[in-house]
């Protein structure tokens, strides 16, 4: 699981549902992501207020996006105050999973904060969970991400909340979540079995590493129950951390 070091990566299984979202996903699932909410308590920073948590992956359809959800769904349940945000200006996905309409969002925040109602993102689910779409798509999404406007956005956005929970596309696809990281408090980065090629796993662990993230631990998506399956990509982690 997740070690207090900073660059001490960490293995966990969540076990993959045809239900999306925890409430409707069956008990084994529901208490995995639950075992990932308690995970992170001794591997986030004790002296920041809000932590603001990136979610990510080498490819795509690798379970980010559900693990998003899921994460800050679990982080509310707690009591927390927790805002989730589909950083994917390219293909988001957040607001088609839970039903929501993507007329606006994080890019309309971005560029004009003081206009929008944080009460209009709050989820049906739980009164202390926000959900906030990536909204318009912009023509220059890794710029956005990478500018002195998300940081801005995300320093304000921390003054509400307990946990800031980020869903960014692919590293091997697109830089966004790379240009992003120097705002976030740290990375996840979901590995799914039978699907993640160890080719691609590794390209993302490098760029990664190079662009100095802070990465928090690695979930292992769509293991079988009782079977140890991450073990063919553990040198890849092994290899990482070895040399951070």
């Amino acid at each position: 699981m997740f070690n207090r070091r900073k660059k001490q990566q960490s293995h966990f299984t969540a076990g993959d549902s045809k239900k999306l979202f925890q409430k409707n996903m069956d008990f084994t699932v529901s208490e995995q992501y639950k075992l990932l909410r308690t995970n992170l308590s001794f591997t986030l920073p004790e002296d920041v207020k809000c932590p603001i948590i990136g979610v990510t992956s080498s490819m795509r359809g690798e379970g980010k996006s559900t693990t998003a959800v899921n994460l800050s769904y679990a982080l509310a349940q707690s009591g927390k105050k927790v805002l989730l945000i589909d950083g994917d200006l390219r293909l988001p996905s957040v607001a088609k999973k839970m039903k929501l309409e993507n007329t606006k969002g994080l890019s309309n925040m971005l560029f004009d904060y003081d206009s929008q109602q944080l009460e209009e993102y709050k989820s049906q689910y739980l009164d202390n969970w926000y959900i906030v779409p990536a909204g318009e798509l912009p023509p220059n999404p890794s710029e956005l991400l990478g500018s002195r406007k998300l940081g801005r956005l995300l320093d304000r956005l921390s003054e509400s909340f307990d946990y800031i929970v980020i869903d960014f596309p692919p590293v091997n696809i697109v830089s966004d979540a790379l240009a992003a990281s120097k705002h976030i408090t740290g990375m996840i980065l979901v590995v799914r079995e039978d699907y993640t090629e160890k080719k691609e796993l590794e390209a993302c662990i490098r760029q990664l590493k190079l662009s100095d993230v802070n990465v928090l631990g690695c979930l292992f998506n769509g293991a079988k129950s009782g079977k140890n399956s991450y073990g063919k990509y553990k040198k890849y982690y092994k290899s990482y951390y070895s040399r951070a």
